[in-house]
């Protein structure tokens, strides 16, 4: 007889990656409960996502990360608590873990993490102090209470690093010239978002990822600037020329400019390859 699924809580679930987590929940067979602030939602937009969660059979759960008793009320209906709250509200996790352990039921908690390994990644300010350090620092609150917990980390978004390939902050694909930064020659993993909620999900029930961490990257998928700016010559047939920004130059943007405004898109034309081959990587 199969395992019953375990009871599975969204916090940031209408959120850009959330929504994914939720689908993918509900898509798995799992009792999925999303946590929103409002169940009736002013904007069509908003309205549609919460409709379509409904009608893929999760519950919508009132309440809020800044309301304790909310917060703690909607904790006890799960097994697995998933967050993927936005940069704003990564710090106040503390918050969640607090409800975690006063509610004393979850057996899986899996942090706003994604992205870059917080212990390993070599950020520089300020963005290290803006997200690095505090994701890290969610990690020891949560290891200090005692919750159990998985960390997933998947690289690059398909939404963020491919409509510009691979051109920070750029939207679209390059016409003539493409913006490389320095060599050009680091390689990435790039993940669809659709996957990220798909091995989230399936990491929560997973033995083996308890008190770990899970590395999704589809060996397929690992390229450089260089080589993803190779695949779309290939595919519209046109070079490019290549305008290097140096490191330091890279540096003294990044100091002067930060915070940037990256918006993520539909992903563009070019496509790297399906999940079918995605290495996990438990540490």
């Amino acid at each position: 007889m199969a395992s019953e699924k375990s009871k599975i809580l969204a916090v940031g679930g209408t959120g850009y990656l959330g929504r994914h987590v939720v689908a993918a929940s509900a898509r798995l067979g799992h009792p999925t409960f999303a946590l929103v602030r409002d169940t009736a939602a002013s904007d069509a937009a908003r309205a549609a996502l919460l409709k379509s969660f409904e009608d893929a059979g999760v519950t919508l759960v009132k309440g809020d990360l800044y309301d304790r008793a909310s917060l703690v009320s909607a904790v006890k209906l799960a097994d697995v608590v998933i967050s993927t709250v936005g940069a704003p509200q990564i710090a106040d996790q503390t918050r969640l873990i607090d409800a975690i352990k006063e509610a004393g039921n979850v057996k899986r908690f899996i942090p706003s993490e994604f992205g870059l390994d917080a212990d390993r990644s070599g950020a520089v300010e300020p963005a290290r102090s803006t997200f690095i350090t505090t994701k890290a620092a969610i990690r020891r609150a949560a290891e200090a209470a005692g919750v159990p917990y998985t960390l997933v980390w998947t690289g690059y978004f398909f939404g963020y690093g491919l409509p510009g390939i691979g051109q920070a902050v750029a939207q679209s694909p390059p016409a003539d010239k493409a913006v490389v930064l320095g060599t050009g020659d680091a390689r990435a993993s790039f993940v669809d978002e659709g996957d990220i909620g798909t091995y989230t999900v399936l990491a929560a029930d997973d033995p083996r990822a308890a008190n770990r961490t899970l590395y999704v990257k589809p060996p397929a998928n690992t390229l450089s600037h260089s080589e993803l700016l190779a695949l779309w010559e290939t595919k519209t047939g046109k070079a490019f020329e290549r305008v290097h920004i140096p490191e330091d130059a890279v540096l003294k943007q990044i100091q002067g400019q930060w915070p940037c405004c990256l918006t993520p898109t539909t992903a563009s034309n070019v496509r790297c390859s399906s999940s079918s081959s995605v290495t996990y990587i438990y540490n």
